[in-house]
């Protein structure tokens, strides 16, 4: 099971989100908080948590600063990011801040199940809306290789097989989609995405596809 705490500053919200993981069977809300500093507590206090599914917007402490503080003090709790609001500022400070996903409160049911299940698998994601644009904000930290440049390093330093895979990754596609695609076992996607992480020295999935971005290998699309 994936233990779930939801942390928003309207209870009606809260409930909605229960609602809806409570089809999955999969699923499990450990717990409920009102604003950062709630959720932080209950983190340092012991509860056993995979993902946490926090507001942004919220009083005494909001969900950058707690997303900030859970990882700072190494909590092995995975974030993501909840929002009604699609702005640049937002998403790029939830994932600076440590978060490993963001998403809309606007998405369907399904894309937040698919989410957490992502999340809590130790991948990455991100809203689709939101993939370009954090691709800007983040490329004047990547370097400032050409495309040409990065294409050509990465072809040196990684497989055939592993170039594969990374352009896979960053058109969005699951462990198991990239296995069903390059026709191969899950289990060996896995292992090159961790080889993929440790050659490219990426924290993770989002960094690994800024990087296939900024080498050409795909192109955003707005």
């Amino acid at each position: 099971m994936i233990r779930i705490l939801l942390v928003d500053d309207q209870e009606l919200v809260r409930t909605g989100f229960r609602l809806v993981l409570s089809t999955a069977g999969d699923m499990d809300v450990v717990g409920e908080a009102a604003d950062g500093r709630a959720a932080l507590e209950l983190l340092e206090g012991g509860l056993a948590v995979d993902v946490c599914c926090m507001d942004i917007r919220m009083p005494r402490m909001d969900g950058i600063e707690a997303t900030r503080a859970i990882t700072a003090a190494g909590i092995p709790t995975r974030v993501i990011a909840l929002t009604t609001f699609d702005r640049d500022e937002f998403v790029y400070e939830a994932l600076a801040a440590g978060a490993s996903g963001f998403l809309l409160k606007d998405c369907g049911a399904e894309d937040l199940l698919a989410g957490i299940r992502t999340v809590a698998a130790g991948n990455a994601m991100l809203a689709p809306t939101a993939t370009a644009r954090v691709i800007e904000r983040f490329r004047p930290h990547m370097g400032a290789q050409s495309p040409a440049a990065l294409a050509a390093k990465l072809e040196a330093q990684l497989s055939p097989r592993e170039l594969e895979v990374l352009t896979a990754i960053a058109q969005g596609l699951s462990n198991q989609e990239v296995a069903a695609a390059l026709h191969m076992a899950e289990t060996t996607v896995k292992s090159h995405v961790g080889h993929l992480l440790s050659k490219l020295g990426a924290r993770d999935r989002v960094q690994l596809v800024i990087t296939a971005y900024d080498a050409g290998l795909v192109t955003p699309r707005r």
